[in-house]
């Protein structure tokens, strides 16, 4: 299912406007239209119960195919976090993938919305996605609280071998399910609700489906939420089934 913001809102008031008044109820099972800086702030506080993202990087990117990444600018990152630490529930975790070659900036942003970094997760691929200075064959998240959460039952490695190649064919930056399954698995609870702000084609609001939870994502490219859209729509949730893969993945 996939939700415009303003007609999502115009079911609930005849005269609701997308960017002033808040929701009601916090939507689940569903991608929101627009940018999560005009979303966010209508969101209801503490509504949320795991955070996985990977935003944009800040870096002007474009990919060997010439495909860019929406909203890849500075402006995001204080206000975003800000509001994402105001929808988390209390003692609950993020885990926030980031370019590191702004990581000042995104520690800054992280510190000032009140998030703690409780944890690093390092991503080794098996292939070079670009060489300049060095071969750059991975990717870093970190894991992040808010409040002091527990800790998990079974705490897992913090690296996750990047096994299954997507080739980026239905986004600039696609992330593999298998290398997401593992971190809402540990970090957040069936039926709890997963947000990603920047949804992109969706894979990590399909790993929440698969795990059984609810999930609510953000995406401004229409395109982008097409995709992720059919995606959802094309899976079903199978969490009885996936634990033994998520204990291989993430022994």
């Amino acid at each position: 299912m996939t939700t415009d913001i303003a007609t999502f809102l115009e079911a609930q008031s005849d005269t609701a406007c997308a960017t002033s008044l808040p929701f009601t109820a916090t939507p689940r099972n569903t991608i929101l239209h627009g940018d999560c800086l005009d979303i966010l702030p209508g969101l209801p506080a503490q509504s949320v119960d795991f955070v996985l993202t990977d935003p944009p990087y800040v870096s002007r990117y474009c990919d060997r195919k010439g495909r860019t990444i929406p909203n890849d600018r500075f402006k995001w990152l204080r206000p975003g976090f800000a509001d994402l630490h105001r929808v988390l529930k209390p003692d609950s975790f993020c885990v926030c993938f980031y370019g590191w070659a702004h990581i000042d900036k995104f520690a800054a942003a992280w510190n000032a919305a009140g998030f703690r970094p409780v944890g690093h997760l390092a991503f080794p691929k098996r292939y070079t996605s670009a060489t300049r200075f060095l071969r750059y064959q991975h990717e870093g998240a970190y894991l992040l609280a808010k409040g002091d959460p527990p800790e998990p039952r079974h705490p897992f490695g913090d690296v996750i071998e990047w096994t299954d190649y997507t080739g980026n064919r239905l986004h600039p930056s696609q992330k593999p399910i298998t290398m997401l399954l593992p971190l809402i698995d540990n970090f957040s609870t069936p039926g709890g609700l997963v947000l990603d702000p920047f949804a992109g084609s969706g894979s990590s609001l399909l790993a929440a489906k698969m795990l059984g939870r609810a999930w609510l994502g953000i995406e401004l490219d229409a395109d982008y939420q097409a995709v992720a859209n059919r995606r959802l729509g094309e899976t079903q949730a199978v969490p009885g089934e996936l634990q033994v893969m998520v204990q291989e993945i993430a022994p």
